[in-house]
C-alpha cells in the first residue's frame, strides 16, 4: 500500500500515534482495517483495543473485535498481511466553541483508504471527560493512567446491574460503587438487601444495619398475599382458609378503629365496606381480634368438618405468632398502635442523621418468610416514592436478584417479582432507583434486567448467562462480550448510559477493613491440634436452641440429673461415666447467675 502524502483537509484533525493501517471496507457500523508490512506497531492492535480513524473533520472511535491473518492478498492491496474488524462507537469533533468533544454515534462514515492508528492518551481523556457529576471506580484497561469514570446521574436514574460469577470481585465492586455514589450524592438514600450478611463492615460510618434482633416490621404492613405466605409457611394457601382471612381482616381493621374511638366493638359494629377498608389497606389491627373473629364464626357452625377449617387456620396463625423467629413481626401484636411513620423513617433513613444507608441483613430471618419480607420492603419503597412525589430519592440494591425475580415464573414468590418489576419499570418517575446484583443473570427475569441501562459485566463462563447479556447490550457493543469468560479478578466490561463507551476497566482497590465479608463465616481453617471439646459443641447447641425458644429455658435443663443418669445407665447397661460429659461447663458466663438477656424485640440472647 503506498504511503499517503496527501495533506488533510482544512479543519481536519491529525491522528496521534503511529499509523497502523487503512480502511479497506465499511459495512453498517463496522469497518475492516488492513494492516501492512511496513505499519509500525500493527501487532499491538489486538482485540479490545480502541483505534481512531481520521475521516474529514472528525476522528472516529472504534474497538477491535476480531483480528485475522490474511492467507491471500486482497485485490489491489498486495501489502496487506492481516485485517481487523472494528465496531464504530462514536466520534470526536469540534463543538461550536472549537473545543473537541466526544459524542456517541457516527455522523460521517469512514471511506476506503482513511488512515487508522491506536488511540492516544489525549483522545482517551476526551472520550472519558463525561462531565463533573461523575464517580471514579477504577482505571481503564487500555491506559491505567486514566481513571474510569461513571456518570452517576445516568447510572442511577436509569437503573444499573452488576453481573458476575462468584469470586471475581463482584461484592467489592458493588461496595466501591456505593461508597463513591454516597460521597457524590449526599441527598441519596440507599437500601441494600444483604443476603449473606457481608456488607455490614463496608459502611461503618454511613449505614444502619437491620436484622431480626432490631427490626420492627408489624405484621399488618404485609398485604393479603404476603401475610398468607407468612401464615402458610411459603406454601400455597388452602382456598377455604384464605377466603376466611379475606373476610375477617377488614373487619379486624374496623374493630381496631372502634377501639381507638373508645367504643366497644360488641356494642356497635361498622360494616367494613362502609369504612372503606380492604385486606390491602395498610392500617393497624390486632392479632387477637383476628383470631377472635375466626373463632366466633367457628362457633356458629354445626358441621364438624367445616369447623375444622377454622380450627386449622387459628392453629396456623398462633403457631407463627408464637414462634420467636417471627418476633420482628408479631411483637406487640395484641397491643396495636399505628407505627407506620416510625417504620418508614427507620427503613429509609428519614431523616438520615449522618447515616443515609440501610443494610437489611437477611441471613438471620426464617427462610419461609424471606420472600414475603423482600416483597414488603420493595413495595414500601415504591409506594413511599409514589405518594411523596419522589421528594426523597432512594436507591434499592437487590443482592442475589435472581432469587427474588426468577426468569422461571413457576418458582419464587409472585408478589416479590411484581414489586421489583414495578420499581424497574416505573420507579425512576418517583425517585426510586434499582440496582441488581446477580451471579446467574440467565435465571433473572429478562424484563426486569432490560430496564437496567448501565451494565457492569464481570467474568462469566456460563453460555446462558452470556447469551442473556448479548440480548441486553446494544448491537455495536455485543461483540465485546466475547471477552467476558477471560476477564480477570476485578476486571469488568461496562456498557450503557453511565459510561462514555463500552469499556473494559478494572475496579479500584477497596481497603481491607472495608471489604465485604460474611459475618457468618468463621476462620478459613481450624487448628487441628486444638480439638474442639464437647463444651464447645454444647455452647453452639445452646445458641442454636435459643434462636427458636421464647422462654428462659437453659440447655442444661434438658440434661439428666445424676440419679437419672445412673438409673438410665443401669437399665440399659450403659457406662455411668458417659453422662459426665454432659456436665462439662459451658463457656464462662459474665456473672455468677449468667442472666438471660432479652433484646427489645423479645427474642432470647444467651450470654457468650
Amino acid at each position: 500500500m503506498p504511503d499517503d502524502d496527501r495533506e488533510p483537509q482544512a479543519g481536519a484533525m491529525r491522528v496521534a500515534g503511529p499509523q497502523l493501517g487503512r480502511v479497506v471496507s465499511v459495512r453498517g457500523s463496522q469497518a475492516t482495517i488492513g494492516f501492512c508490512h511496513h505499519d509500525v506497531g500493527a501487532l499491538r492492535a489486538t482485540v479490545g483495543r480502541f483505534l481512531v480513524i481520521r475521516s474529514g473533520p472528525a476522528v472516529l472511535i472504534g474497538v477491535v473485535t476480531e483480528v485475522t491473518r490474511m492467507t491471500h492478498s486482497l485485490v489491489h492491496e498486495p501489502d496487506v498481511i492481516a485485517t481487523a474488524r472494528l465496531d464504530l462507537m462514536g466520534e470526536i469533533a469540534a463543538d461550536g466553541g472549537g473545543r473537541r468533544r466526544f459524542r456517541r454515534g457516527i455522523d460521517r462514515y469512514p471511506t476506503i483508504g482513511d488512515p487508522v492508528a491506536l488511540i492516544g492518551h489525549d483522545e482517551l481523556c476526551i472520550v472519558y471527560d463525561i462531565g463533573r457529576d461523575t464517580i471514579e471506580i477504577g482505571e481503564l484497561q487500555q491506559d491505567p493512567s486514566i481513571r474510569a469514570r461513571i456518570d452517576v446521574d445516568d447510572m442511577l436514574s436509569k437503573h444499573f446491574a452488576v453481573l458476575g460469577t462468584t469470586g471475581v470481585g463482584k461484592s467489592s465492586g458493588v461496595a466501591l460503587i456505593l461508597q463513591q455514589t454516597l460521597a457524590r450524592r449526599p441527598d441519596l438514600r440507599v437500601f441494600l438487601l444483604d443476603v449473606h450478611n457481608e456488607y455490614g463492615r463496608c459502611f461503618p460510618d454511613h449505614a444502619q444495619v437491620l436484622n431480626p434482633r432490631n427490626l420492627k416490621l408489624p405484621f399488618w404492613l404485609f398485604n393479603f398475599e404476603e401475610i398468607v405466605d407468612v401464615f402458610f409457611g411459603a406454601r400455597p394457601g388452602v382456598e377455604e382458609e384464605t377466603a376466611i382471612l379475606a373476610e375477617v381482616i377488614p373487619i379486624a381493621k374496623v374493630n381496631y378503629l372502634q377501639y381507638r374511638g373508645g367504643e366497644r366493638p360488641a356494642l356497635k359494629r361498622l360494616d367494613p365496606r362502609s369504612a372503606g377498608f380492604t385486606a390491602e389497606t395498610p392500617v393497624p389491627y390486632r392479632l387477637a381480634d383476628l383470631i377472635g373473629l375466626i373463632d366466633e364464626r367457628m362457633g356458629r357452625l354445626e358441621n364438624r368438618t367445616s369447623r375444622m377449617v377454622y380450627h386449622k387456620l387459628i392453629g396456623r396463625i398462633e403457631a407463627v405468632a408464637n414462634d420467636p423467629r417471627y418476633a420482628f413481626m408479631f411483637e406487640n401484636a395484641n397491643v396495636g398502635g399505628d407505627t407506620m411513620a416510625e417504620v418508614i423513617s427507620t427503613l429509609f433513613r428519614l431523616p438520615a442523621n449522618g447515616r443515609p444507608m440501610t443494610i437489611m441483613q437477611l441471613a438471620g430471618f426464617p427462610a419461609e418468610v424471606v420472600d414475603s419480607l423482600v416483597s414488603v420492603l420493595c413495595r414500601l419503597a415504591f409506594d413511599f416514592g409514589l405518594w411523596s412525589d419522589g421528594a426523597e430519592p432512594l436507591l434499592f440494591v437487590c443482592e442475589e436478584a435472581h432469587r427474588y425475580a426468577s426468569a422461571d415464573r413457576s418458582i419464587g414468590f409472585g408478589p416479590t417479582r411484581k414489586a421489583l418489576s414495578r420499581i424497574a419499570k416505573e420507579g425512576r418517575k418517583y425517585g426510586v432507583y434499582l440496582a441488581l446484583v446477580s451471579q446467574r443473570p440467565a435465571e433473572l427475569d429478562a424484563t426486569i434486567l432490560s430496564q437496567c441501562s448501565t451494565l457492569f459485566a464481570m467474568r462469566m463462563g456460563n453460555d446462558r448467562d452470556q447469551a442473556l447479556l448479548r440480548a441486553a447490550v446494544p448491537d455495536a457493543a455485543a461483540n465485546l462480550l466475547g471477552f467476558v469468560p477471560s476477564l480477570g479478578t476485578r476486571e469488568v466490561l461496562a456498557f450503557g448510559e453511565g459510561v462514555a463507551l463500552p469499556t473494559r476497566m478494572r475496579f479500584g482497590e477497596v481497603p481491607a477493613h472495608l471489604l465485604p465479608r460474611s459475618e457468618a463465616a468463621g476462620p478459613a481453617r481450624l487448628d487441628v491440634a486444638s480439638r474442639r471439646d464437647v463444651g464447645f459443641v454444647a455452647s453452639v447447641l445452646e445458641r442454636w436452641r435459643a434462636a427458636t425458644t421464647a422462654g428462659n429455658v437453659r440447655l442444661e435443663e434438658f440434661q439428666p440429673a445424676a440419679d437419672e443418669a445412673a438409673a438410665l445407665a443401669g437399665n440399659h447397661g450403659l457406662d455411668p461415666d458417659r453422662f459426665k460429659i454432659l456436665k462439662k461447663p459451658l463457656a464462662p458466663s459474665p456473672g455468677p447467675a449468667a442472666p438471660v438477656a432479652r433484646t427489645p424485640l423479645g427474642s432470647t440472647t444467651w450470654p457468650r
